[in-house]
C-alpha cells in the first residue's frame, strides 16, 4: 500500500479539533513544569484558548465530504461535530469555575486542567468512534479521567469517599459494558467496526437471537451508567455531593451528553434489528428516571444533592428523543443538551460562588441572599427555573421539542408522564427560588447575615464572575433566540448518514400506528 492510499484511508485531518486539545494538554504541562506555581494565574485561560481553537476547527469540519477516518474506526459526521463541541464548550466553562475553587483547595492547578483536558478528549474521541476497540479506549479514558478528578481534593475525606464509590461501581458497569461487546464482537464474526458488526449479524440472521438480545442488555446497563439513568444512578447523589462542584458540572453535562452520543451511534448502528426491544427498555429506563429523580429530589437539603437527583431526571427527559427515533426525535435530544450545557453550568457556577464566600452548600441557608448578592440570586434563579420548565427561558423550548417529538411518534402515555414530572420538578426549583428572594429580611440565614461583600476585584473571583454572566446571558439568550440552536440540532441529524435509515424506518412506523386507529 503505498502512501497516498494510507493517508486517505487515515484522513487524520479529521481529529484536528482532539489534536488541538493534546497540544494544549502538553502546552499546560510544559508551562507547569517550566514556571511551577507562578502559572497557575493564566495557565487557566490557556487551555479554555485551546478548547475555543478546537470548537472553531469542529465548526470548520462542518458536511465534511469525507468523515471517515482511520480506516471506518471514527466518524467526523454532522452528529459527532455537535456533541465533541458540547463536551469542548462544557470543559472550557468548567475552567473557568474550577481556577479559584481549585486554589483554595490548596491543590495544583495544572495537574487538575491536565486530567480534566483528558477526559474531554475521551468523550470527545467517544463521541465520534465506529470501532469497539476506540469506543472502548475513549470510554476508559474518560472514566479513568473522571475518578482522578473525582478524588482530586485529598484532604476531604468526603471526596474520597466518592471517588472510591465511582471507581467501584464504574468499573463494575464498564466490566459489564465490556463483556456486551464483547459478545457482539463474536456475534458477527470477529467484527470490530460498527457496520460490519450489523452487517455479520444480518448475514448470519441472528437479530433475533438470545446472544444479541443479552449483548443489548449488558451494553445498555454501560450506557445507563454513563447518563446517570435510574436504576444505574446509585454513584450519582453521593459523587455529586463528594466530588469537587466543578467536577460534577463537567460530568453533569460533558460525561452525559458522551453517553448519549454512545447510545445513538451504537444502538442505530448495530441493533437496528432489536430496536422495538432496546426502546422498550429505554422507556423503562425513562420512567424510573423521571420518577424516581423528581420525587426524591424533593426531600434533598443539600443543592448539590438536589441537582443530582434532577441530573437523573433530565436524563430521563432526554431518552424520550432516543425512543422516539425520529429525525426530531433525536434533534430535540441535541437541542435539549445545547440548552441543558448553559443552564445547568450556569446553576453550578453560582453554587461554586456561594460555597466559596460561605462554606456550605445547604439549601436553608440560601435564605434571603437577594439582599446580599442580586447577581447571583439571579443567576441561580433563572438557571433553576430554566431547567423546571418555566416560558421563555430555554428549557421550556427544550422541553416542548422533546415532548412534541414523542407525541409525534405515538408516546403518549411517556409524554403525559414527562408532563407530570415537570411539573413535580417546579416545586423542589420554585423553593429555592422563593427562599432566596421572598423571605423577609429577619427570616434570613445566618449564612448570609454574614455574607462577605460582594467585590469584582478580589483575586481569583474574576474567571467565576466571567462564567457566571457568560452562562447567564447563553441561558436567557438561548431561550428567547433558539431558532439557530434549531437549526443546528436538525442539520446535525439530517445531515448525518447513519441516522437516516433509522429514522425513516421510525416515520412510517409511527404513521402506521396513527392510522390505525383512524380505519378502525
Amino acid at each position: 500500500m503505498d502512501f497516498a492510499n494510507l493517508a486517505s484511508q487515515l484522513n487524520a485531518g479529521t481529529i484536528l479539533p482532539e489534536g488541538i486539545v493534546i497540544l494544549t494538554l502538553l502546552g499546560v504541562l510544559i508551562v507547569d513544569l517550566i514556571l511551577g506555581r507562578t502559572s497557575s494565574r493564566w495557565i487557566g485561560y490557556l487551555a479554555i484558548a485551546g478548547l475555543l481553537a478546537a470548537i472553531v476547527a469542529l465548526s470548520l469540519q462542518w458536511d465534511a465530504t469525507n468523515p471517515i477516518a482511520f480506516s471506518g474506526g471514527f466518524n467526523s459526521d454532522d452528529l459527532s461535530i455537535v456533541f465533541r463541541g458540547i463536551i469542548a464548550l462544557s470543559a472550557a466553562v468548567t475552567i473557568l469555575m474550577s481556577i479559584r475553587y481549585v486554589e483554595q483547595s490548596g491543590t495544583a492547578l495544572a495537574e487538575f486542567i491536565a486530567i480534566l483536558l483528558t477526559a474531554t478528549l475521551g468523550g470527545m474521541f467517544l463521541s465520534g468512534a465506529s470501532e469497539l476497540v476506540m469506543i472502548f479506549i475513549s470510554l476508559e479514558t474518560l472514566s479513568i479521567s473522571s475518578y482522578l478528578l473525582t478524588g482530586y481534593t485529598k484532604r476531604d475525606p468526603r471526596s474520597n469517599e466518592a471517588a472510591l464509590k465511582y471507581l467501584l461501581i464504574g468499573a463494575s458497569s464498564t466490566a459489564v459494558f465490556l463483556y456486551g461487546v464483547s459478545l457482539l464482537y463474536g456475534l458477527s464474526g470477529g467484527q470490530t467496526q460498527l457496520s460490519a458488526i450489523a452487517d455479520g449479524i444480518a448475514k448470519a440472521h441472528i437479530g433475533q437471537s438470545l446472544g444479541i438480545v443479552i449483548s443489548l442488555v449488558f451494553v445498555i446497563a454501560g450506557i445507563g451508567f454513563k447518563i446517570s439513568a435510574a436504576p444505574f444512578h446509585q454513584w450519582t447523589p453521593d459523587v455529586y455531593e463528594g466530588a469537587p462542584t466543578p467536577v460534577i458540572a463537567f460530568l453533569s453535562v460533558g460525561s452525559k451528553a458522551a453517553g448519549f452520543a454512545l447510545a445513538i451511534r451504537l444502538l442505530t448502528s448495530v441493533f437496528p434489528l432489536v430496536a422495538d426491544e432496546w426502546k422498550f427498555v429505554f422507556t423503562a429506563l425513562a420512567v424510573l428516571s423521571m420518577v424516581l429523580g423528581n420525587v426524591v429530589a424533593l426531600a434533598q437539603t443539600s443543592m448539590k444533592r438536589m441537582l443530582a437527583y434532577s441530573s437523573i431526571a433530565q436524563a430521563g427527559f432526554v431518552m424520550i428523543g432516543m425512543i422516539a427515533g425520529t429525525e426530531a426525535g433525536y434533534a430535540s435530544m441535541i437541542f435539549y443538551l445545547l440548552v441543558y450545557l448553559f443552564m445547568n453550568l450556569c446553576g453550578f457556577t453560582c453554587i461554586i460562588l456561594f460555597s466559596l464566600r460561605t462554606g456550605t452548600d445547604q439549601i436553608a441557608e440560601y435564605s434571603g441572599l437577594y439582599q446580599k448578592d442580586p447577581l447571583l440570586t439571579l443567576g441561580l434563579s433563572i438557571s433553576l427555573l430554566s431547567l423546571g420548565g418555566i416560558p421563555p427561558l430555554a428549557g421550556f423550548f427544550g422541553k416542548i421539542y422533546l415532548f412534541w417529538a414523542g407525541w409525534q411518534a405515538g408516546l403518549y402515555w411517556l409524554v403525559l408522564l414527562g408532563l407530570v414530572t415537570s411539573v413535580v420538578s417546579i416545586y423542589y426549583y420554585i423553593r429555592v427560588v422563593k427562599m432566596m428572594v421572598v423571605k423577609e429580611p429577619q427570616e434570613m440565614s445566618e449564612v448570609v447575615q454574614n455574607y462577605p461583600p460582594v467585590q469584582w476585584n478580589l483575586p481569583g473571583f474574576r474567571p467565576l464572575q466571567v462564567g457566571l454572566i457568560v452562562t447567564l446571558i447563553a441561558t436567557t439568550i438561548s431561550g428567547i433566540l433558539s431558532n439557530p440552536l434549531f437549526t443546528l440540532a436538525n442539520n446535525s441529524v439530517s445531515h448525518t448518514a447513519i441516522l437516516q435509515g433509522t429514522t425513516a424506518v421510525s416515520t412510517q412506523a409511527s404513521a402506521v400506528n396513527i392510522e390505525q386507529p383512524e380505519k378502525m
